[in-house]
């Protein structure tokens, strides 16, 4: 457990608006909650889709996402509980297990499959498109899988548990970064009652996502299963928030790219003549 400092912010942001995901379902029909959506692309940017996945019901996760394609993104997939079995195109291959994350940058194209290793027992998790920039959307595959052993953490005074995914939160570096997106990933865990507060760039857009509970942020109350997008308020440094309950939720904040966006399914460049060749290069064999 790494040692935090404690953020003291002029002015928390506020809730701008509350998000209701839409159930669908995806890969070979597992059964998942899409929170951020294409609609959502151009006002958090730079994220482009935010799943939410959780069942103990083998039937809506056992056949999982066989081979597929992706190309010009980031992906991170952060698992809560349940095994999950990575491979992909340029030889990687590993195992996501509770409380563990996999980034996977596609760059120019990588195919991979995401297969659970269970039969039975829970399966939550989400799953995060990051854009990349024009200048990296042909950059070289890359993909590593992080333990939860190596995902840092810390605890506050007030007793909340926090896991820094990407980025830097009151002290503590997170196990990824990224330069141009400047991503932060918190999953944040609070006893009923409690306080916590966390810096945010004022250049970033953010949102929060409830998965267990419910907060206070300001005057507003987010229930679980609820997206907060947070106001990108003038002067305002950070977040600030409450749980009147026992509550756990994602925390997830990025600098925008301010690039076009088209996306045609699991490719997302910035015109549609790239997508046209990301398209001929996937079926002509190009991807790594």
């Amino acid at each position: 457990m790494d040692t935090a400092t404690t953020s003291t912010l002029s002015s928390t942001r506020s809730i701008e608006r509350i998000v209701q995901g839409v159930a669908t379902s995806d890969g070979a029909g597992v059964s998942l909650t899409r929170v951020l959506t294409g609609k959502l692309q151009r006002r958090l940017d730079p994220f482009l889709m935010l799943d939410a996945f959780g069942s103990d019901d083998p039937d809506e996760y056992i056949a999982g996402f066989p081979e597929h394609p992706h190309r010009g993104f980031e992906t991170i997939t952060y698992m809560l509980h349940g095994r999950m079995r990575h491979r992909d195109s340029a030889g990687h291959e590993g195992l996501l297990e509770n409380g563990g994350m996999q980034w996977m940058i596609a760059g120019r194209g990588a195919i991979h499959s995401e297969i659970p290793e269970q039969e039975e027992g829970l399966m939550e998790g989400f799953q995060l498109w990051l854009n990349l920039p024009t200048a990296n959307k042909m950059a070289a595959p890359w993909y590593k899988d992080f333990p939860t052993s190596e995902i840092p953490e810390y605890r506050t005074p007030d007793g909340v548990t926090v896991r820094v995914i990407a980025g830097s939160s009151n002290g503590v570096a997170g196990a990824m970064t990224r330069e141009v997106t400047e991503p932060l990933y918190l999953d944040i865990h609070l006893p009923a009652g409690a306080n916590f507060a966390t810096a945010i760039p004022s250049t970033h857009n953010a949102f929060i996502y409830v998965y267990r509970g419910a907060v206070q942020v300001g005057d507003t109350r987010v229930e679980v299963q609820r997206m907060g997008i947070l106001a990108n308020s003038p002067g305002a440094d950070g977040l600030a928030l409450t749980a009147s309950e026992d509550a756990r939720l994602i925390l997830v904040a990025g600098k925008p790219l301010n690039e076009p966006i088209v996306q045609y399914g699991p490719f997302v460049m910035n015109t549609q003549e790239e997508i046209h060749q990301a398209l001929d290069d996937y079926r002509n064999g190009r991807f790594a």
